[in-house]
């Protein structure tokens, strides 16, 4: 079992780590292909190629879904990278939530645990039992 000290270090190290994120955002990246309607385009031919790729970021704002279309090129790999570290920030703050509680959990072990004989600084009176009378 690591020590306090071990413990808090290693929360340090997650704190430095988040203090090094950079551009971040939610959500899913996807890649779409479609048709566009019209009977004389290229893509209303059976077996023809739709429209594409274009690109949607999707992401849950107030319980809803909200979709913005990325421009294709540089955006959709900076779109893709932001993801990336968005999730890698998520990865980072679960693990200092974990850290923290197992810090919290040892602090309260070390103040509970008896020092020099002593438990806990309580004491018990003994009861004296009463005899019923009858």
């Amino acid at each position: 079992m690591p020590t306090l000290k071990q413990l808090e270090a290693e929360r340090e190290r997650l704190k430095s780590k988040l203090a090094q994120v950079g551009d971040m955002r939610p959500g899913s990246l996807v890649e779409r292909f479609r048709k566009c309607g019209k009977a004389t385009c290229h893509c209303a031919q059976p077996a023809s190629e739709a429209h594409g790729p274009s690109w949607s970021l999707t992401r849950a704002v107030g319980g809803k879904t909200v979709t913005k279309v990325i421009a294709p090129g540089s955006a959709v790999e900076q779109t893709k990278a932001q993801i990336a570290e968005y999730r890698r920030f998520r990865k980072v703050v679960q693990e200092l939530i974990e850290l923290s509680v197992q810090v919290c959990d040892q602090k309260l072990r070390e103040q509970s645990a008896p020092s020099g004989g002593k438990k806990n600084g309580t004491r018990r009176r003994a009861r004296s039992r009463r005899r019923s009378r009858g």
